[in-house]
């Protein structure tokens, strides 16, 4: 009988089949929303459960269902649900915190001390941090005995050996960068100091000896940066602040990266000066206003080979701890009236291809007028032709009625003049006879009576001229 109660329990709550947790990653504000469903035959009398995990099996209670089906927590970020048709059980926590971190399980009750689990997650929520470099980043882990700070998967560091007092926690060393301690409340307090870009990673508290994981941190740590320009001959001047409480003491650098990504010092502020704040070589000076929090370098007579990267630099013994990372870039000058060969070249390459795109448009503007020209001259000309004609015609029509209107004898041309008005004065015809086949013959000249006006008031004559005189038979 017991034997069969263990086979059919996983039955009863499939949760039991796989006690592997499933891992939820969530950021700092966000919202986990997770459901378990139960068995269909679960009474509606048994309480529903949001737990984590205490003891031997047990519940530490985070929220249940009770008398009501929905249940919030006394802030409002956590809220139980028991769907009592789809037999499933929903969790929701909403702004989520780091330290909201770690195991959970949805249970039902079944008796005293036992909780059997339908499901279970490992809650994982990160804080992420940004800071620049030679911040200082603080981080309180939760309270517990036996917690450690951790980086990556393995790397572990625990406070023992290296609990510090307040006093001792105050010091500038550039050396000693991480400093860890318990405070008033067995909560482990970690410092980090001087940060650098490759400090970014994460880190989380670890506790107890299997390294659980209570709290994730994501950091980012950016490095400040410049960009100048200037000319050859010419002059920079750069500026490199600083927090005036932790490094007004500390000496600072101006440094060249070269291959190898090892920084060349060229100027600092630990020199022979008395002062030890301003210092000159080789036209590079550096100054440092430690009530300002200001470094100032300047450089002069730039060169070409001058470009590159350089540092603001903090200076411990042989370390240097960048401030500052500047990317300077040289151009040469423009000689008279020209250019530098490189931008000579160029300015040549862009003037011959703008050339030669500029001579095809010319030439196609060209050739489009020609054409226009062209045709417009052939359209002018046609018109021309086209008149030309019409006039002819309208000429020889012209002529033809003239003829009809004088004599019709063979060999003369007759022409009729008058005025706008036959009754208003008299009307000649004259005739011109070029050529008589016989000068003996009798010459007439007809006069249509149409022609004649009506009341004439003058005589009108025909005057017949002979190209040659007429001869007679008679002497």
């Amino acid at each position: 009988m017991e034997l069969r109660a263990l086979f059919l329990l996983p039955l009863c709550f499939p949760g039991l089949q796989s006690q592997t947790p499933e891992v939820q990653r969530r950021r700092e504000g966000d919202t986990l929303y997770i459901q378990c469903p139960y068995a269909p035959w679960t009474t509606d009398q048994q309480i529903k459960y949001w737990c984590l995990p205490w003891g031997n099996g047990g519940c530490q209670e985070v929220l249940r269902t009770y008398l009501e089906d929905s249940v919030q927590s006394s802030d409002k970020r956590i809220k139980i649900k028991d769907n009592r048709t789809s037999k499933t059980v929903s969790v929701t926590m909403t702004d989520l915190k780091a330290e909201n971190s770690g195991t959970y399980f949805c249970a039902i009750y079944s008796s005293y001390s036992n909780y059997p689990r339908l499901k279970t997650i490992s809650l994982i929520v990160f804080r992420e941090l940004l800071r620049w470099e030679l911040d200082t980043l603080t981080v309180q882990c939760p309270a517990g005995y036996g917690m450690a700070w951790c980086r990556g998967q393995t790397d572990c560091t625990g406070p023992a050996g290296r609990q510090t007092s307040s006093k001792q926690s105050q010091t500038k060393s550039l050396q000693d960068r991480v400093t860890m301690q318990y405070n008033g409340q067995g909560a482990l307090v970690v410092t980090m100091k001087n940060l650098k870009n490759q400090d970014s990673g994460v880190y989380w508290c670890a506790l107890g000896s299997g390294h659980t994981r209570k709290m994730e941190i994501v950091l980012s740590v950016f490095k400040r940066t410049q960009k100048l320009p200037a000319k050859e001959s010419g002059i920079v001047s750069v500026q490199c602040h600083y927090k005036i409480a932790d490094y007004q003491a500390v000496s600072k650098a101006w440094c060249k990266i070269k291959e190898g990504k090892m920084c060349n010092v060229l100027v600092t502020t630990r020199s022979e000066s008395p002062a030890g704040n301003s210092t000159a070589r080789g036209g590079v000076r550096i100054q440092d206003d430690t009530q300002q929090g200001i470094v100032t370098v300047t450089m002069e007579q730039l060169q070409v080979q001058d470009s590159g990267v350089y540092w603001c630099a903090l200076q411990d013994g042989s370390d240097l701890l960048r401030m500052e990372e500047v990317t300077l870039s040289v151009s040469k000058a423009l000689p008279p009236g020209g250019f530098p060969d490189s931008e000579r070249r160029s300015q040549e390459i862009l003037l011959g291809d703008s050339c030669s795109g500029n001579t095809f448009l010319i030439l196609s503007v060209v050739l489009l007028i020609l054409l226009l020209l062209a045709l417009l001259t052939s359209i002018a000309l046609a018109v021309r032709y086209s008149r030309l004609l019409l006039r002819t015609g309208t000429s020889e029509a012209e002529d033809t009625s003239d003829r009809a209107e004088g004599t019709a004898q063979p060999g003369s041309t007759g022409r009729r003049e008058s005025s706008q008005d036959d009754s208003k004065g008299p009307a000649y015809i004259n005739l011109d006879v070029q050529s008589h086949p016989n000068p003996e013959d009798p010459l007439y000249c007809n006069v249509e009576l149409g022609q004649a006006p009506r009341n004439p008031q003058h005589v009108e004559y025909a005057v017949i001229a002979f190209n040659q005189s007429p001869r007679t038979g008679r002497e």
